[in-house]
């Protein structure tokens, strides 16, 4: 073969750093670029600036500060300390609800109270009221004259309390199928229970505030003779608080049909499993 290239040139070592054909051996080889104190054939070793790698090691730095912040998981007041204090003891949880007051743990009887004073507080009562006040505790009157008692401010608590004794008089229990004491019958289960699914501030000072309450309940009787077999709905509820001495307290309340969304396709559940059910599940302490 020629030791030219076809294009005027030798086929020796280029000038323009191109292909070198090697006549005899039908072999061809990749001229690289020359490294400092090479032969101009051997491979360079691309150089590692110092700039680069501080660069690099930089970043790597903050992804980890990043990570590690992320993962302290503190609240607001906790001075920086996460998942720890900083005597060694496990610290609170990190609130996983969407403003992050931690839930009361002080109760009246068995109703949640001592409620922050802001406006996450109010709506925590609200739910926690709408809770009680759509239980079944309300269709017996001794249980209701104690949860009006507890919830209602004084200056209400009067018309409050015959507004509720009028709701639910003989004549609503009997025709839900009650007894005269707000029990059920023999072989059957009353269920009536609400559950907030929301709630969100319709006005809000320091002294009263009124908030709105999404809920969804059920409500009716278990059992084979049953006519008012368990059903569930939608409504909303409307709570006026007042601010009394150290906790929320219910001026007013008042309630209306929905939102409500489309029914799923569920297949309904027998009248036993729905009072195992019931009497299995307990509510909820429910705060923002």
């Amino acid at each position: 073969m020629s030791h030219d290239d076809g294009y005027g040139n030798d086929s020796g070592r280029t000038g323009d750093g191109g292909y070198s054909t090697l006549g005899g051996t039908r072999q061809t080889r990749t001229r690289l670029p020359d490294g400092e104190g090479g032969d101009g054939y051997g491979p360079r070793r691309p150089a590692r600036s110092s700039r680069s790698l501080i660069t690099v090691v930089g970043v790597i730095v903050l992804l980890l500060a990043a990570i590690a912040f992320a993962n302290m998981g503190g609240g607001d007041g906790d001075g920086g300390k996460g998942a720890s204090g900083g005597n060694g003891k496990k610290a609170d949880a990190a609130p996983t609800a969407a403003t992050g007051t931690k839930p009361v743990t002080g109760t009246n009887g068995q109703i949640p109270s001592g409620f922050a004073h802001d406006e996450q507080g109010a709506q925590s009562a609200a739910a926690n009221y709408a809770a009680v006040l759509g239980s079944d505790g309300m269709f017996n009157e001794d249980r209701r004259h104690e949860i009006v008692a507890t919830l209602a401010d004084s200056s209400t608590a009067a018309t409050l309390q015959d507004g509720f004794d009028a709701d639910y008089s003989q004549a609503f229990l009997a025709q839900i199928g009650l007894n005269t004491d707000g029990s059920a019958p023999a072989g059957s289960t009353f269920v009536n229970r609400t559950v907030p699914v929301g709630a969100k501030v319709k006005q809000y000072s320091p002294e009263t505030t009124e908030v709105d309450v999404w809920c969804t309940g059920l409500f009716g009787l278990t059992g084979d003779k049953s006519t008012k077999p368990v059903t569930s709905g939608w409504f909303t509820v409307t709570v006026r608080l007042k601010w009394s001495g150290a906790d929320w307290k219910i001026l007013e309340t008042g309630q209306k049909q929905g939102p409500t969304p489309v029914n799923g396709d569920n297949p309904v559940s027998g009248s036993d499993e729905i009072a195992d059910t019931v009497n299995g599940f307990g509510g909820f302490t429910y705060a923002r």
